[in-house]
């Protein structure tokens, strides 16, 4: 088997938020020269009707809950709407600045053009970027993987879910086809090695082995594709999408080289904001909780859904960071301590449906502690 090396070549999109130097692949470059315009604002070609309208929006809006840096001005940031009255403009043609993880070409890319059609999709460096972008009111909304169908959970993300205060407001499903990019002129048999985000290069496990290809591990993989190409690499290759191939000018060596061919990424849609649930339509709910140590305690945590006919679609635990209990018993033939978990639970109901607060409400009664992620409408549709 091909051994992996940990390596990241790839000098990734600094982020605004973190590093305000300038530079042409600057994540959030153009959300900085858009601060001094008021979302609400026309131009001079706009209508006299759309002038109106957008007088109108601007009394809908209300002084956001924001706690400004010293270093920013509140006058000088946009003002998004709520995600309640973006989502009535989406319809009408508005154009969200939607935040994603990775470079132009990214799958998430994708699903953030899925999500959201005719978004202004926004680049960010790391998971990180993309949930203080939304929380700085730099971007209205961001699409973040969250499971894959070969790979599993992004477990990064669920943690960062709870250590943010953004909802859950969607959710949506792409069909991950991954291609084997090298630069024009070279074949597969020229290649050493491949660059390629951990999840791509695991779900292109069997093939890259028959290949003999030594992978690498960076950020994304449109990442990796946009150093092959930059650095006019002639032993390496690249894992990504169709896309990345057509915007970093490289040539597909192979198609669907993915070990199953029913390759999904679930994402998640994020809002500061959250939706306000319905029952026309199939809702998912999606919480989190601790439970105290002891025989029996997620039985009874995960009974409460059954007894109510409520349907589980995921569970994951993660262990409680930064905190590590201490058994009674200190002897050495006995393990000195357990991890307390957190449980992140989703379930097909909504929350303004009563069994999902009656649910709730009973799990409340042992759980140390619950908090609702979001209650969203399913996707259901094929990826």
């Amino acid at each position: 088997m091909a051994a992996t090396t940990p390596r990241s070549p790839i000098s990734p999109l600094h982020s605004q938020i973190k590093n305000p130097n300038p530079n042409p692949f600057f994540t959030l470059k153009l959300l900085k020269r858009r601060r001094r315009i008021p979302l609400h604002a026309c131009s001079s070609s706009e209508s006299k009707n759309q002038k109106t309208r957008a007088i109108e929006l601007q009394k809908l809006i209300e002084d956001p809950p924001y706690e400004f840096n010293s270093r920013d001005s509140p006058a000088s940031l946009p003002r998004p709407l709520t995600s309640a009255q973006l989502s009535n403009l989406a319809s009408e043609g508005s154009r969200l600045r939607v935040a994603y993880q990775g470079v132009r070409g990214a799958y998430s890319e994708s699903a953030a053009e899925k999500a959201y059609p005719n978004c202004e999709a926004v680049p960010c460096e790391q998971f990180d970027t993309a949930f203080e972008a939304v929380e700085r009111w730099l971007v209205d909304r961001a699409v973040l993987p969250i499971e894959n169908s070969l790979g599993g959970s992004i477990h990064r993300n669920y943690d960062l879910l709870l250590r943010h205060r953004l909802h859950i407001v969607g959710e949506v499903k792409l069909a991950i086809r991954h291609c084997l990019l090298a630069n024009h002129g070279i074949k597969v048999e020229d290649l050493k090695r491949v660059l390629s985000h951990p999840q791509a290069l695991a779900q292109c496990e069997n093939t890259l082995t028959k290949l003999g290809l030594v992978r690498e591990a960076v950020d994304d993989t449109a990442g990796a594709a946009k150093h092959v190409a930059f650095h006019k690499l002639k032993d390496a290759g690249a894992v990504a999408s169709m896309t990345a191939a057509k915007i970093y000018g490289l040539d597909v060596l192979a198609q669907d080289i993915q070990d199953d061919s029913d390759n999904v990424t679930r994402f998640l849609m994020l809002a500061r904001e959250p939706i306000i649930p319905g029952t026309d339509k199939p809702f998912k709910t999606s919480v989190v909780f601790s439970l105290d140590e002891g025989p029996g305690m997620l039985f009874k945590a995960l009974a409460v859904f059954a007894m109510r006919n409520i349907n589980l679609t995921k569970i994951e635990s993660r262990p409680l960071q930064k905190r590590a209990l201490q058994t009674p018993d200190d002897s050495a033939t006995v393990f000195p301590k357990y991890f307390p978990y957190l449980f992140y639970v989703d379930f097909e109901a909504s929350m303004a449906d009563e069994r999902a607060q009656n649910a709730l409400g009973h799990l409340k009664e042992f759980a140390t502690f619950m908090r609702v992620l979001g209650s969203y409408p399913a996707d259901n549709g094929l990826p």
